[in-house]
């Protein structure tokens, strides 16, 4: 069982926010809470990736059932998932 400490979180910024992207010259926007906005852009950093690049990316692999920042937030978590457990 997986115990929840949530010491850490800040619930104020927990409201997703829109956010501009630009998909292949497209204008799109995605709603997403700060924390995974910010660790979104960090792991882009991390990969050497504007975060358009990087989100055409997750775009093109989330097929039609999943929305794009729903996408996003899965991205996010599997990689800090990856994170954890090295």
């Amino acid at each position: 069982m997986i115990k929840l400490d949530t010491s850490n979180l800040d619930f104020s910024d927990a409201r997703p926010k829109k956010r501009s992207l630009t998909l292949r010259g497209h204008r799109t926007s995605v709603s997403l809470e700060d924390p995974y906005w910010k660790a979104f852009v960090a792991i882009a950093g991390e990969d050497g990736k504007p975060i358009n690049a990087l989100a055409a990316e997750i775009d093109e692999a989330r097929g039609v059932e999943c929305g794009l920042a729903s996408a996003i937030r899965l991205f996010v978590f599997a990689r800090a998932s990856e994170t954890a457990v090295e």
